[in-house]
């Protein structure tokens, strides 16, 4: 093990310095080409099958990269035919893995870097051994793998709201220097989709908004905040996701964009990207026929890959597919021939398959039948290897129990999250001054709405969180978690807490016309209380319930962004955010009902 290591750090030394100083390997330098000498001799040394795992980016189960829990052993024994993490890199080589919460993966920050730092022990044991590439879907607001104590920050369409760069710039740069700590060196954001359809339900908050152009400057400074802090960026999802109704995890969406309108819409925030010199681009599960007529996904199209975002975008990095688990790339094609074909469109890594076994060798018997050449995946592999000698995985891929302490949720990291918060939340309607609430005329509160599960890191559901924020803040709170689809039952019991308050406050999730939280509202508004709404996720919920004489934005119900929206209606802080998508009149969609930039102060 350590003649192989010390061999492997005295081959990649060079490279690895050289591309952790920000010197592309495409760049046609003497040491760039140098360097890719180096790294194409450890790639000359592997087998076949060797380099077949290094394209593969896969899950596993467990805590611990040798000893997980018995029912994470058997979960790993039924999906992938191993036990751990040691035995999936020791079978298949691997050259990437990724973190889930639901994978056990991700209890807390000790335990992910001790996890990583085993994955890394069992992957240099190997023979010709290379460190593995650990990432997770790291975006915060809804989507957050690592909970806290780590930093958590508003999502896309929050950071949208508040439009300051510098704030998405420094959320990724914290995010990413608490990734690394530990161990975590790929994170699968910033989503670079721009959120054109209001029924879209996939993307929504998790978009920095409807703008290109806007969007487009939130993701470049992600992108230069992540990979400031030495943690390589993945904008997502190419050729862009923001135009669909239909969910790809569960359906094959049809993007129905022309060419001109895939450059104005959907293209800006990946040029964008690569301009701030992105290290990994994910491919989206979608059809978009007029980028690519053969009816075939994005993530199997050489014309929109290879054409589009090698040839026309100028793209060299690594190509990354979102989980070839998802229904949206399975619908046409079996699980043996998806992987195939998504390397013969130019994709780098091939991200969680249902079955790695199916895919691994299809991979491999695509080589050895012909129908890949060896110098394919050498490509592949080169772009890879490139992109882990740039983090510094070559040269040292451990972490310590001291940098965790030294970087994960540190008070500077938290201030910084609740102060970007604030700044994001938004009041969209406040007739007759409302708000904000005073503790003189609105001391009892009642708190009721919907509590969505959980994302990570949250301490307990919506309507608890806000419950205690008020309570914090000197007002007497009342919580009655009511759901996103109260009973008639639950909406009288709802009605009649509120005669015992100074003011009501309703947390609604994804209200549409038929929804029972329409009910709640109306009928919470006939008590003659005063009441306030809080949209804990789409702000588009506010144009389904007209008669709200306060309503607020938060575009999520994490913690901070939760917290941060008290402190806004109790007058604790200004109401700064602005609208990053228009929210249109419920009876008539054609028209706007609240336009781009529109935001109230106070």
């Amino acid at each position: 093990m350590h003649t192989s290591r010390r061999t492997l750090l005295a081959a990649t030394a060079g490279a690895a310095a050289a591309l952790a100083a920000g010197t592309p390997a495409s760049a046609g330098t003497a040491t760039a080409v140098h360097d890719d000498k180096r790294l194409r001799a450890l790639i000359a040394r592997m087998t076949l099958e060797e380099k077949v795992g290094q394209l593969f980016v896969m899950r596993v189960y467990g805590h611990s990269a040798t000893e997980p829990d018995q029912a994470d052993a058997d979960a790993n024994l039924a999906e992938i035919g191993v036990r751990t993490a040691a035995e999936l890199i020791a079978k298949y080589r691997v050259g990437g893995i990724i973190y889930f919460g639901w994978a056990h993966n991700t209890r807390e920050p000790h335990q992910i870097a001790e996890l990583s730092n085993g994955i890394q022990r069992a992957a240099l044991a190997q023979p010709r051994g290379l460190p593995v590439l650990i990432s997770t879907d790291q975006e915060h607001g809804i989507v957050a793998r690592v909970g806290a104590p780590a930093t958590l920050f508003p999502g896309a369409m929050a950071l949208g709201a508040g439009g300051s760069r510098t704030d998405a710039r420094t959320a990724g740069r914290i995010g990413g220097a608490e990734l690394r700590a530990m161990g975590v060196r790929q994170d699968y954001a910033p989503v670079a989709d721009v959120n054109v359809n209001p029924a879209n339900p996939v993307i929504g908050v998790r978009s920095f908004g409807s703008d290109p152009e806007a969007v487009a400057g939130l993701v470049a400074a992600q992108v230069k905040g992540y990979q400031g802090a030495g943690v390589a960026a993945t904008s997502k999802h190419f050729p862009g996701h923001g135009d669909t109704e239909t969910d790809s995890h569960y359906g094959f969406p049809v993007i129905e964009h022309t060419e001109a309108q895939w450059e104005e819409l959907d293209a800006p925030p990946f040029r964008a990207a690569i301009a701030a010199g992105i290290d990994s681009i994910m491919t989206a599960h979608i059809m978009v026929p007029a980028l690519d007529p053969s009816g075939d996904p994005a993530t199997l199209s050489r014309p929109i890959l290879t054409g589009i975002l090698r040839e026309r975008l100028g793209y060299d990095g690594v190509v990354v597919t979102d989980s070839l688990g998802m229904e949206g790339v399975r619908t046409k094609y079996g699980d043996d021939r998806v992987p195939v074909l998504a390397l013969k469109a130019g994709v780098d890594q091939l991200l969680n398959p249902p079955k790695l076994d199916v895919a691994w060798n299809a991979v491999l018997a695509a080589v050895r039948g012909g129908e890949l050449t060896e110098a394919r995946l050498d490509e592949s592999i080169l772009r890879v290897l490139r992109l882990k000698a740039k983090l510094g995985l070559l040269k040292d891929p451990y972490v310590t129990g001291r940098g965790v302490d030294r970087t994960v949720g540190i008070p500077s990291h938290l201030k910084a999250a609740d102060r970007i918060a604030e700044r994001t939340t938004t009041l969209l309607v406040n007739s007759g001054g409302l708000l904000p609430l005073s503790r003189r005329t609105h001391r009892k509160v009642l708190v009721v709405g919907a509590d969505p599960a959980s994302p990570s890191g949250t301490t307990g559901p919506p309507t608890t969180v806000l419950g205690a924020a008020l309570t914090e803040l000197g007002f007497t709170a009342t919580v009655l978690s009511t759901g996103t689809a109260p009973s008639a039952a639950t909406i009288a019991k709802a009605v009649a807490a509120a005669q015992d308050v100074d003011a009501v406050l309703v947390g609604t999730y994804n209200v549409t016309a038929a929804s029972a939280q329409r009910a709640l509202v109306e009928q919470l508004l006939a008590t003659g209380r005063p009441v306030v709404a809080l949209a804990v996720r789409n702000p588009y919920d506010v144009a389904h319930l007209p008669g709200v004489k306060a309503y607020l934005a938060a575009y999520s119900w994490t913690d901070v962004e939760l917290r941060a929206a008290v402190r806004v209606l109790a007058g604790r802080a200004a109401p700064r955010g602005r609208l990053p998508v228009p929210v249109q009149r419920a009876d008539d969609p054609t028209r706007v009902l609240y336009p781009v930039g529109h935001g109230l102060t106070y």
